[in-house]
C-alpha cells in the first residue's frame, strides 16, 4: 500500500473521529438509568422478576405458591421466599388464606408503571437486564453463609 494513500486514511479517520465527537448523537443506552437503578434495588434473581412479571402479566389470577413455583420450574421454598420479598416491597398483595395466594397489585400508580417499564425492557433486552441482575454483589449474609457451606473436592 503507498504510504501516502495510508497517511490519507489515518486522516480522515481522525477527522471523522473528532467530527464525531461533536456532531454525531450518543447512542441511548440499552437499559435506561432509571429502570437499571430500579432493577438493582429491587430485584435478587431472574426467577423474582419473572415471578413477578408472570404475575403482572396474569394480574387477575390468584397464585398460591405451589402453582407458581410449578409455572416457573423453581422449588417451592425458593417461591415462598420471592413471593414473601415481593409482597413487603408493595409489588404483590395476599389474596386469599387457606391456601395463601397471591395477586400482583402495586401499592402505588407509579411503582406499577416503573413495572410497566421493566416488563417492557426485560421483553425487549432479556439478556441485558439478566446480566445486570447477575452482576449485583451478594448480599454480606450470602456471602458469609457460603463461606460455611461444605463443598465436594473432586
Amino acid at each position: 500500500m503507498d504510504i501516502t494513500l495510508l497517511h490519507d486514511i489515518v486522516e480522515i479517520l481522525r477527522v471523522r473521529a473528532t467530527l464525531g465527537r461533536y456532531f454525531l448523537p450518543m447512542a441511548e443506552p440499552i437499559i435506561p438509568a432509571d429502570i437499571a437503578r430500579f432493577v438493582l434495588e429491587n430485584i435478587d434473581s431472574v426467577a423474582q422478576l419473572e415471578a413477578l412479571l408472570l404475575m403482572r402479566n396474569q394480574r387477575e389470577q390468584d397464585w398460591s405458591v405451589v402453582a407458581l413455583a410449578a409455572r416457573l420450574y423453581i422449588q417451592e421454598e425458593q417461591t415462598a421466599q420471592i413471593v414473601s420479598v415481593l409482597r413487603m416491597q408493595g409489588f404483590v398483595g395476599q389474596t386469599g388464606t387457606d391456601p395463601v395466594r397471591y395477586r400482583y397489585a402495586p401499592v402505588s400508580p407509579e411503582l406499577g408503571s416503573m413495572l410497566d417499564r421493566v416488563a417492557e425492557i426485560y421483553r425487549k433486552h432479556l439478556v441485558p437486564i439478566t446480566n445486570l441482575i447477575h452482576s449485583k454483589p451478594k448480599p454480606r449474609i450470602q456471602q458469609f453463609a457460603d463461606a460455611f457451606r461444605i463443598r465436594k473436592d473432586n
